[in-house]
């Protein structure tokens, strides 16, 4: 099998040279092109995405971060949810890296077999960076007007990491 995936690459590389020589496609000068568009569309989204690494950063390191997880204590204790998740929870809408850093940090606390752990895996694996992914989107297509889908995006994910310890408690008993 794995010899078999090292072949994937190359394989699909041929395949598309094989493709673009029959239908007389310049392949090398269209992957210029699509290099030169990609390279345009990193300018445009990086002071996006500079903006919300400092702001993520700022937010974490001022402690507002440890506020906001004390004044939801009694809503997330109601819902069932450990403390340990809650900055999990805010992170993981806005920054991949953020949140995984916070997985591991849940991972070295608790375990990854404790509750915390396997609900903050199953969040981590059914829930996006909705705010990177509306920047890149939004920077893209030009699209300004965003509430409605920022809304409905921060409700599914908030939903899903409600049915992540549902689930986790009814399948693992814990």
């Amino acid at each position: 099998m794995t010899q078999f995936i090292s072949y994937v690459i190359p394989v699909m590389v041929l395949l598309i040279l094989v493709s673009g020589v029959f239908r007389k496609v310049k392949c090398f000068d269209s992957f210029i092109v699509g290099a030169k568009e990609g390279a345009t569309t990193i300018v445009k989204l990086l002071p996006s995405l500079v903006g919300l690494i400092v702001a993520i950063s700022v937010f974490r390191a001022s402690g507002a971060l440890d506020i906001l997880v004390s004044f939801l204590h009694p809503v997330t204790s109601f819902l069932g949810l450990d403390d340990a998740l809650v900055p999990f929870l805010i992170m993981r809408p806005v920054s991949g890296s953020g949140s995984l850093a916070l997985l591991a940090d849940i991972f070295k606390t608790y375990g990854a077999d404790s509750k915390a752990g396997m609900i903050a895996s199953v969040m981590m694996g059914s829930t996006e960076t909705i705010l990177y992914t509306l920047t890149v989107y939004t920077q893209n297509t030009r699209i300004r007007k965003t509430p409605n889908v920022l809304t409905a995006a921060l409700v599914a994910s908030f939903v899903s990491a409600f049915y992540a310890g549902v689930f986790i408690s009814l399948i693992f008993g814990i």
